[in-house]
């Protein structure tokens, strides 16, 4: 590599880690704010937990809407280029964030209070759909193909960093204002700085150079006509495979991150601060072993280094959540049992998962399969999942243990999910069955 390209490749990653953690934030936020704001100012009823699981509904159709935004913003980036899709995700993700900060409440304006919130989240849904898998390949495709696992994973970072933004943001607004100062206008200030955020990620963003990998595919005999159905066509076996690796990902990120929130608040008593400082300290300690665990894929392996996080992480669950049931709010402890499984075994998984992915599609339909796998998964992994916690842990009286179960579920699904991708690279007849995909199932390393 030379000079020139490892310092626009440093531009890129960069790119895409600052974008990356504007959509996160922008789309977090929404999470983080579901259980503590929304259920009260727009959802109002009688029961809370009817109140709370209407709130989680319309975080679910975030997570419905991108597949959508992945279909269109994978066709275009397939088809135009990966930058140009990254600018208009990126516009309409953060300028709908910012709208949510100027809806009505119920109280204010009745049932047009939800239905707008219900808008905006679709939109945010279509815009983080379509801004995942492009940022990923802009630094997974500017990579030297042995360190691809190591710079596809800083985009990744971006979750990591988002969230942290995300609680944080929201923990020292609830911290330093009283509780009627932040349910009246503090949680609209959070949604409001997105505005700063969206013109620091569009200026950086105008300055990076196109993909090399699509720039060689533009134009010539490679180029596809229709990406989303060469997809299927060529590529189902890993679509499926790729979508049941994910599961655990969506799972074990909303029961920790977003979830784990409203169980602490609501079920143990524990300060609204309190809870969201140990989110964000776990989103912390991810930051550095995302791209750490991106570099064992690149020695050990992308599938043995997800398929051991799987399990890890799935089953990590079980004395989380006995712990934080038994620490007698002793807010160390309650730390300490998020910080361990969702700041260090989570990111076993989510830092290879960027290149594993894209190592299933080839480079002429890799914006449309990767954004696919991720987002269309992310339905039923992601946006399911605080809806499947609320109603557990409600029929279980507040036991967590049926919503612990489901995570280990998740993780052992996914651990046979990459076995399965691992062997479909192992084998001729499975890359002769899905015809074309033979170039993008040769993940670096495994």
């Amino acid at each position: 590599m030379s000079k020139a390209e490892g310092k626009m490749l440093k531009r890129v990653v960069g790119a895409s880690l600052i974008g990356s953690t504007i959509e996160w934030y922008d789309f977090f936020l929404y999470g983080v704010v579901a259980g503590i704001v929304f259920n009260h100012l727009y959802f109002p009823a009688d029961d809370p937990f009817v109140s709370t699981l209407l709130a989680y509904v319309t975080f679910a159709v975030g997570f419905v809407a991108r597949p959508i935004g992945g279909i269109i913003f994978g066709h275009f980036g397939d088809k135009v280029g990966r930058k140009s899709m990254l600018i208009l995700t990126l516009s309409i993700m953060g300028g709908s964030t910012v709208l949510i900060a100027f809806i009505p409440t119920y109280e204010q304006i009745g049932i047009w209070a939800p239905v707008c919130l219900l808008f905006l989240r679709i939109m945010q849904g279509i815009g983080l759909g379509g801004e995942w898998g492009g940022a990923v390949l802009m630094a997974y495709e500017h990579a030297p193909a042995s360190r691809k696992g190591f710079y596809a994973s800083f985009p990744q970072i971006g979750l990591s960093i988002g969230l942290l933004l995300a609680s944080g943001v929201v923990g020292i607004l609830s911290f330093t204002l009283s509780d009627a100062q932040f349910m009246a206008w503090g949680w609209r200030v959070a949604f409001g700085l997105s505005a700063a955020l969206i013109f620091l990620g569009m200026w950086i963003r105008l300055n990076v150079s196109e993909s090399p990998e699509f720039a060689e595919v533009k134009g010539s005999k490679e180029e596809s006509k229709m990406p989303i159905k060469e997809m299927w066509h060529n590529n189902t076996g890993n679509v499926l495979a790729g979508m049941g690796a994910r599961y655990i990902d969506g799972v074990f990120f909303n029961v920790m991150g977003v979830f784990s929130i409203t169980y602490l608040t609501g079920t143990l008593q524990i300060s609204r601060t309190d809870a969201l400082l140990g989110v964000s300290l776990a989103a912390l300690v991810m930051c550095f072993f995302i791209p750490f665990f991106g570099h064992v894929s690149d020695r050990i392996g992308r599938t043995r280094t997800y398929w051991i996080g799987s399990l890890v992480t799935g089953f990590s669950a079980l004395p989380a959540f006995w712990i934080m049931s038994q620490s007698g709010g002793n807010v160390t402890m309650i730390w300490l049992s998020i910080i361990i499984p969702f700041g260090i075994f989570y990111a076993a998984v989510y830092g290879p998962e960027a290149a594993l992915f894209a190592e299933l599609f080839d480079a002429r339909v890799r914006y449309t399969g990767m954004s696919f796998v991720y987002q269309f998964s992310g339905i039923f992994a992601g946006g399911l999942t605080p809806i499947i916690a609320t109603t557990l842990l409600n029929y279980n009286n507040g036991n967590p243990l049926m919503l612990t179960l489901y995570v280990v579920f998740a993780g052992v699904v996914s651990a046979i999910s990459v076995k399965w991708i691992n062997l479909r690279q192992a084998s001729p007849v499975s890359q002769d069955i899905d015809k074309g995909s033979d170039k993008g199932i040769e993940p670096t390393g495994s």
